[in-house]
């Protein structure tokens, strides 16, 4: 099926893969903040967002495969033999399995507020998961503002309810197919790059917010020890999306990275 995506600027490709039930628009930080120096590739994965499905038949089996194969999709149509490839969260868990299996696409490599997952995740705090449960009783728009809360510094969510606004504004029209929702949830269960993680061989970045409450630091910090070339980036004060909260710091980091500083 076709997917929407879409590139700003010039320079090295950098294709961004967003996290569970997100698209391209998560990224508005970092078109903003580096499409003046590189080729930033976005995309809404499909079912979700502008890559909306016409038959139920194309999300059918969707599978960590789908989702990895979906990104070589996107190279593919815009012409990019390699990239620098980044994922946050679940995103991070599909660049991860895209650098296994595509590894001559991958330029560099960058893993962002995620895990490699198994059993040796560290998971959130209890009531951070209760953030995530399904309750009906609640509007897709309350559902939305109660999973992404968290996702931000309380301090953030304080100072800036206007950005906290604008992420959730943003999640809240582009829609995310329930089948999607489930495939998503079933292939991060089942993920686990543990055993393979000495085999992505390309300088890796990762990059994890020190008060990340979703994804807690550990996860990144065990990835940083198994990845054979990997260089860890910490943010203070950094939440799950220190991308946005922290979106000046995280491009400067990236943009040394990609540069080869």
């Amino acid at each position: 099926m076709k997917l929407f995506s879409e590139t700003h600027g010039d320079g090295t490709p950098i294709v961004l893969i967003p996290g569970f039930a997100s698209g391209a628009w998560i990224w508005f930080r970092q078109i903003a903040g580096l499409a003046g120096d590189f080729r930033v590739v976005t995309f809404d994965p499909r079912g979700i967002g502008r890559s909306r499905v016409a038959r139920l038949e194309d999300l059918a089996d969707l599978t960590m495969a789908s989702f990895v194969d979906d990104v070589k999709q996107i190279l593919d149509e815009h012409g990019i033999e390699k990239a620098v490839v980044a994922g946050a969260s679940f995103g991070g868990f599909v660049a991860q399995e895209f650098a296994l299996k595509y590894r001559e696409r991958v330029e560099k490599l960058v893993l962002c507020c995620t895990s490699a997952g198994g059993p040796g995740h560290v998971k959130p705090a209890p009531e951070i998961l209760q953030a995530f449960v399904p309750d009906p009783s609640l509007t897709v728009g309350e559902r939305i503002r109660k999973h992404i809360g968290p996702a931000f510094t309380d301090r953030f969510n304080a100072e800036h309810p206007d950005e906290v606004e604008r992420v959730c504004r943003l999640r809240e029209e582009n829609e995310v197919h329930d089948a999607v929702y489930l495939a998503q949830i079933q292939a991060a269960f089942l993920f686990d790059t543990n055993a393979r993680l000495e085999n992505i061989d390309t300088a890796t970045l990762v990059v994890t917010g020190r008060d990340d409450r979703v994804v807690p630091i550990e996860n990144s910090l065990n990835l940083a020890a198994k990845l054979p070339r990997a260089r860890l980036e910490i943010i203070d004060h950094g939440s799950h999306l220190f991308f946005v909260e922290q979106a000046e710091q995280f491009n400067e980091i990236i943009s040394r990275f990609v540069r080869g500083a």
